[in-house]
């Protein structure tokens, strides 16, 4: 207390009096160990974050090297993939070009084969004898024949091919070669006895009617028809002022009927026209004809064109059945034709006549008739070749 109470002289004259410096006080005991402990764990955290440090720095030199050792190992994948890839590319490539050696070593492996066939064949055939090789082609013939017998229909063919025939065993007159050519003379006969129809005529006859059916007038227009036939004469009468004006025309040399402006007092006066006009209308009003049918009364004048466009497709329907060797289908159209030739149309005139004569002609000889196989020619050379 006596030092700190104690007055510095020069604070008398009245200076400011500074402060006493602090005194060092010594910690006690127990403090000063507890800084110790606090040292040494500082020192140890140290150590432990040096040697984390390092570990962590060694780690990830580690992760750095597995890293490039991953992506040279990566590079290399992809070296080897590509390499694989250009390697399959280069085996398909191979395998394509191995496939289409093959495929043409096969082609020519197949044209060698029917090329030695077809050598065998000729050798076969020069082997054999002039009576072998006789029998061969007539045989051959007939069946040729008797296919275009199926295909068209008639008989020519095969008629052609057994005389044929006939006339080649004929020229080489061999006596082991007869009972082939009796054999022939029967088929032929046989087949000349058939009757088979001849398409092409038929087909023509058939065109020949679709052709007249415009021509032929109905039962509903005999009328008309007589009056526009009668129309020109009476109005062209020598009589009518029309011929005196015709007659004058051509007496002025006038060409087509035209009349010159001299003669313009020979014209009909247009009183008379109209006079002559009205009668031909009053006498379309009534119209008294005989009609055995009364079905054709209800045919309209309009539908005329219909009817006989109907009776066309029948006719043209016909004729393609005849083409297709449908005999049935050509004699039912036939029969529906001639149906509506009897009810509808005027039999009276000739194109009906004629018409109905055509189609009576064609449903007469448009019937089914198979041509005969000759099986006695192949049976008789079937034993000639099998007896060498």
């Amino acid at each position: 207390m006596s030092d700190t109470s104690s007055v510095n002289p020069n604070t008398a004259a009245g200076d400011p009096v500074a402060p006493a410096p602090p005194t060092p006080v010594s910690p006690p005991p127990h403090q000063s160990g507890g800084r110790g402990l606090v040292w040494t764990a500082a020192a140890g955290l140290l150590l432990l974050c040096g040697a984390s440090l390092v570990l962590a720095y060694q780690a990830q030199q580690r992760v750095q090297s597995l890293e490039q050792d991953l992506v040279r190992r990566q590079q290399d994948s992809q070296d080897q993939s590509t390499e694989a890839r250009a390697l399959a590319r280069q085996a398909q490539d191979i395998s394509r070009d191995a496939s289409a050696k093959v495929a043409l070593v096969e082609a020519r492996l197949a044209e060698v084969a029917l090329q030695r066939g077809q050598l065998e064949e000729l050798m076969q055939s020069l082997s054999r004898s002039r009576d072998e090789n006789l029998v061969v082609d007539i045989d051959a013939g007939l069946r040729l024949a008797v296919q275009q017998a199926v295909i068209t229909g008639s008989a020519e063919p095969l008629v052609v091919a057994l005389r044929s025939a006939d006339e080649r065993l004929q020229r080489v007159n061999q006596p082991r070669l007869e009972g082939v050519r009796r054999a022939i003379a029967r088929d032929l006969e046989r087949v000349r006895s058939v009757g088979v129809a001849d398409v092409s005529a038929l087909v023509i006859k058939l065109d020949e009617a679709a052709r007249l059916v415009d021509e032929v007038p109905l039962l509903a227009s005999v009328g008309e028809g007589a009056e526009a036939a009668a129309g020109p004469t009476k109005t062209a009468g020598p009589g009518t002022p029309g011929s005196k004006a015709n007659g004058g025309a051509r007496g002025h040399g006038v060409v087509n009927g035209v009349v010159p402006p001299a003669r313009e007092p020979d014209v009909i006066p247009w009183w008379q026209r109209a006079a002559h006009k009205a009668w031909n209308e009053v006498r379309t009003l009534v119209r008294v004809s005989r009609i055995d049918r009364p079905e054709a009364m209800l045919i309209a004048p309009e539908e005329t064109f219909f009817l006989r466009e109907n009776l066309k497709l029948r006719l043209l329907n016909a004729r393609l059945a005849l083409l297709s060797r449908q005999f049935e289908t050509v004699q039912s159209d036939l029969h529906s034709a001639q149906e509506a030739l009897d009810r509808y149309f005027e039999r009276g005139s000739r194109r009906w006549v004629l018409l109905n004569e055509l189609v009576r002609q064609v449903m007469a000889q448009a019937v089914h008739s198979s041509v005969p196989r000759p099986d006695d020619s192949f049976t008789a050379l079937a034993a000639a070749a099998a007896g060498r």
